[in-house]
């Protein structure tokens, strides 16, 4: 591989809805520029579940060379049960284009990705894809699109359609005037128009002086030589370099237009996000050095910094990890510390992800997406440095896990093998969680909402070999108490030889939400010596794991350490962890203990029709209305929080009622007791649970 400049090079993330047609663009542009057969074989969904649903459930990694700039593309999922991949990509990525079905409009997903990039000031692109659909109106898309984003930034047509719906078969460059018509046969040729059509004009002259204007305004000496000279004194390369500064400052969204099935606009769409997208040697990260704070530069010349941006699980290969280089560049034999584990890691290897066969390469440098095999630990999200550099870069947090389900392997025998595959999942997905019950034999698997658990178990199934059987889907309730209580225990047990002796005096109290657990030691006089302390720490510890009410973990509780005594010969370790252990058992059944329920946030969409039914389904679901706006087109929004017990079968209603126009989001917003008769049928449930174990 030639060496390739930071600025010839460009890291772009294909986001939007299910069914928008991101994977369709991926297999045009892999046609167009590397070699792929043709379009629609679905080349990066390369998990046999993927084949298998047709569908793209987690990050692919590809590079593509066009011209002379080296394109990372990142293709994600489209559904919102895998928002974790969804954040990575957003923030691993220069250059955001979410792309938007020209027949269904803007969709609950195309939203969500829109302010969770709009929030992290990253510049986006429109791509309108499937122009070619029956139905399509492009000044009609345009103005819903306008009405729906434009919060502080111009959303204008970069290109306008010739043609529309079955009649598409061309684009019109609203800078450069150029207009091209394409081979109706998928091959992405193209001929250069020597006016624009009679059929475009209409939209070339709706959306070309807006577009200028748009741009001048964002630069100073632009906008004075056009109000003098007019549009004619603009050079059409310093307007593309004036709009790659308001591209880049998130002033402008640019829109292209495109069908990626007939493989129209596809070079084009490479050629504007070459000549206006973002370049890696223009992102500065952040990050932290122990509590002192620093910029990453995109700067070869610095020493090497990386982050992870991919785990891709191989049962046969082992683990690759994906890599982008932030500064400095890395080669093969080099070493590097992956900073949050503190581990030495040795790069034996170094490769370029491409479609089919990854390319090695000696050498790698900024804003390069490297692939480097069997690293001993590597976190998605986590920091790569050279030693002399061990920063820790700022990124987002991931969502909770919130839906859980028991796995239990067929065969006894299959145990380890289950936990090994689990973990290295668990690698590949952040957001997806698990634990074993040595008691029942069972394990929890916890994910983002039941799509994102189904899919992980089914991964579970057919890339690791291994057959499990599926309980019902639980929910993370914790526990926790109303009173302040003091609780005492002497674990006394003589036998032949040393016996065991610990004795405790505790004061248990409720903490605020939210806050977790706080252990304080007020131990004077060395009633209890000091190295049994951590142990009465280490025995609360684990008796939080499972309260007294259902056996669900115990959260927000301070334990004060106030007394107790101890023996000469007698006091151990695991003596003072089971008193401690027992003392807060006794303790916590006597502070009015109670069940708390995960409480999510709720953002409700529904045509307005639709929304005294929606508000009704609420309710009925113990939800608590927080406000309702009018978002225009149509359209209400319902702010609610309703507990996530209820939520497992929003979705369907919601469709239901609304005629599948409604959709919603939802995040995690706190933990709620709940009430007697609720917790009674928590019990009763938890209760069956253990009885079907046994």
């Amino acid at each position: 591989m030639a060496n390739i400049k930071p600025d010839k090079k460009r890291i772009v993330g294909l986001f939007g809805h299910h069914g928008c047609g991101k994977t369709t663009l991926m297999d045009a542009i892999l046609k167009n520029y590397s070699g792929a057969d043709r379009i629609g074989q679905r080349y990066l969904d390369s998990e046999e579940v993927e084949k298998d649903k047709g569908a793209t459930f987690s990050n692919h990694v590809v590079s593509v060379d066009y011209n002379d700039t080296r394109f990372y593309f990142f293709d994600t999922p489209g559904m919102s049960d895998f928002l974790g991949d969804i954040d990575v990509a957003i923030n691993a990525v220069d250059n955001v284009v979410l792309v938007v079905n020209a027949n269904s409009g803007i969709e609950v997903t195309t939203e969500r990705i829109w302010k969770i990039a709009r929030a992290n000031k990253k510049p986006i692109f429109l791509f309108i894809n499937q122009m070619d659909k029956e139905g399509v109106n492009f000044g009609e898309l345009v103005s819903s699109i306008k009405e729906a984003f434009e919060d502080g930034v111009k959303v204008v047509p970069l290109q306008v359609p010739v043609g529309e719906g079955p009649e598409f078969k061309g684009i019109v460059n609203l800078i450069t005037h150029e207009a091209f018509e394409y081979e109706m046969n998928q091959s992405g040729n193209d001929k250069k128009l020597n006016d624009i059509p009679e059929i475009s004009k209409t939209y070339y002259e709706d959306y070309h002086q807006e577009l200028i204007e748009d741009v001048v305004e964002t630069n100073e000496a632009m906008m004075e030589k056009y109000l003098e000279e007019g549009e004619e004194a603009l050079n059409p390369e310093n307007v593309f370099k004036a709009l790659h500064q308001a591209f880049e400052d998130d002033e402008i969204v640019p829109i292209v237009v495109g069908s990626a099935e007939k493989n129209i606009g596809l070079d084009r769409f490479m050629e504007m996000i070459r000549l206006v997208g973002m370049r890696p040697s223009e992102r500065i990260f952040n990050g932290k050095i122990e509590d002192k704070e620093f910029k990453i530069e995109g700067k070869e010349e610095e020493p090497f910094v990386g982050l992870v941006v991919k785990n891709a699980v191989d049962p046969f290969v082992g683990k690759l990890t994906y890599i982008r280089v932030l500064s400095g560049t890395v080669k093969s034999g080099d070493s590097f510390v992956e900073v949050q584990e503190d581990s030495n890691e040795k790069v034996s290897h170094i490769y370029i992800p491409k479609f089919d066969k990854n390319e090695e390469v000696s050498e790698a440098g900024v804003g390069d997406i490297i692939v480097v095999p069997k690293l001993k630990k590597s976190r998605i999200n986590d920091t790569v440095a050279h030693s002399s550099r061990l920063i820790k870069v700022d990124v987002p947090e991931f969502p909770e896990p919130m839906i859980s389900k028991s796995v239990k392997p067929t065969s006894k025998n299959e145990i380890d093998k289950v936990n090994n595959a689990l973990s290295k999942l668990q690698e590949s997905d952040p957001t997806f969680s698990w634990e074993f019950d040595p008691e029942t034999g069972e394990t929890i698997v916890s994910g983002l909402g039941t799509t994102h658990l189904e899919i992980m178990i089914e991964r579970l199934k057919k890339t690791f070999k291994v057959n499990v059987e599926v309980g019902k889907p639980k929910i993370a309730y914790r526990e926790t108490i109303r009173r302040k209580v003091v609780a005492e225990y002497k674990h006394k047990k003589q036998t032949g030889g040393h016996g065991q002796y610990g004795h405790v005096k505790i004061e248990i109290e409720p903490l605020p939400r939210g806050e977790g657990y706080e252990f304080v030691d007020k131990i004077v006089g060395g009633v209890i010596p000091k190295n049994f302390i951590p142990s009465v720490d280490k025995g609360i510890k684990e008796a939080m794991k499972k309260g007294v009410v259902a056996e669900y973990p115990v959260v927000d509780i301070k334990v004060t350490l106030f007394d107790g005594s101890y023996h000469d010969v007698d006091s151990s370790d695991i003596a003072f962890q089971i008193a401690a252990r027992q003392a807060f058992k006794d303790g916590m059944k006597n502070a009015n203990p109670v069940i708390l329920e995960p409480i999510m946030k709720v953002e409700v969409f529904t045509p307005t029709e639709y929304t005294g039914d929606v508000m009704g389904e609420i309710s009925s679901k113990r939800g608590r209305p927080m406000g309702m706006q009018s978002m225009g087109r149509g359209m209400d929004r319902i702010d609610a929080e309703i507990p996530l017990a209820e939520m497992l079968d929003f979705s369907p209603r919601l469709s239901s009622i609304t005629s599948g126009k409604g959709y919603f989001t939802m995040k995690f917003s706190t933990y709620q007791e709940v009430t007697p008769d609720i917790q009674q049928k928590i019990i009763q449930e938890r209760e069956r649970e253990k009885a079907e174990q046994e």
